[in-house]
């Protein structure tokens, strides 16, 4: 009698290594998450706090163990929902916590990223509502975008809002990253770049990593010698925004232009 039988047999599979197999979730975890979600649900996502609204986002990110200790260790690092979500991925991935279970719980790649991902989609909402109508009749809208984009940024950085004969967004362009208290700035460089992009007005915008966006007496003089480059070329500066954490300083509402 042939010993070959009429179909294959699979190969039993091998066990993952211990280290490998998911960790069951800890008593009372999926009642936890499942729990947040309907409140979520029935109260609105404006009730959570800062920390459940990051619970709520990691849960899809880390699906096995708790995330809450994570989530108010960014809160607690970074100090605010806005600053953890600006941070660079670098930073976040050294925030680490000890969950319910005592074992030490940080972010991953992976989830830093993703959180990167959710501060650049704020960036870009809040951009179009800028650029949707001409920049300086949505000065609100202009504030909040900079504001995102700027206001916890870890180095100083020097931007130009270029902008139509409609005062319509053409493009926001870095044009100079610098260290935690200057960034080089060249009138030039600025106005050579708006005759390339047919600008026929500038918004300048720069951030203060200290927090403080009182202008300094060197903001004052580069906004000068950019208003007489452009000036030259019938090109208009608007304004000149600061961005800070404690707010954003317009240079036209404090009569420095």
């Amino acid at each position: 009698m042939s010993s070959v039988l009429p179909f294959p047999v699979p190969e039993p599979r091998a066990e993952p290594p211990l280290a490998q197999r998911a960790s069951p979730a800890p008593p009372g975890l999926s009642g936890h998450r499942e729990r947040l979600r309907q409140r979520a649900r029935s109260a609105g996502l404006h009730h959570l706090p800062d920390y459940e609204l990051l619970e709520l986002f990691l849960f899809r990110s880390q699906p096995q163990g708790d995330v809450k200790p994570i989530a108010k260790a960014l809160l607690a690092r970074f100090g605010s929902l806005a600053a953890v979500l600006a941070a660079p991925v670098e930073d976040l991935m050294t925030v680490k916590a000890v969950d319910a279970r005592g074992r030490t719980r940080a972010i991953g790649a992976e989830t830093a990223l993703d959180l990167a991902a959710l501060h650049e989609v704020a960036r870009r909402v809040l951009r179009e509502e800028a650029a949707d109508r001409p920049v300086i009749a949505s000065w609100t809208a202009l504030v909040s975008y900079v504001r995102v984009a700027l206001q916890h940024e870890p180095r100083e950085q020097f931007r130009v809002l270029f902008l139509d004969n409609h005062n319509k967004l053409i493009l926001d362009e870095i044009q100079n990253r610098g260290t935690v208290d200057h960034a080089p700035v060249y009138p030039r460089e600025v106005v050579r770049r708006a005759l390339e992009l047919s600008a026929k007005n500038l918004i300048i915008v720069h951030n203060h990593p200290s927090g403080d966006p009182t202008p300094s007496r060197a903001d004052i003089q580069m906004t000068r010698q950019v208003i007489d480059a452009a000036r030259a070329l019938e090109i208009a500066v608007h304004d000149h925004l600061v961005v800070g954490r404690e707010g954003v300083a317009s240079f036209r509402q404090l009569g420095l232009m």
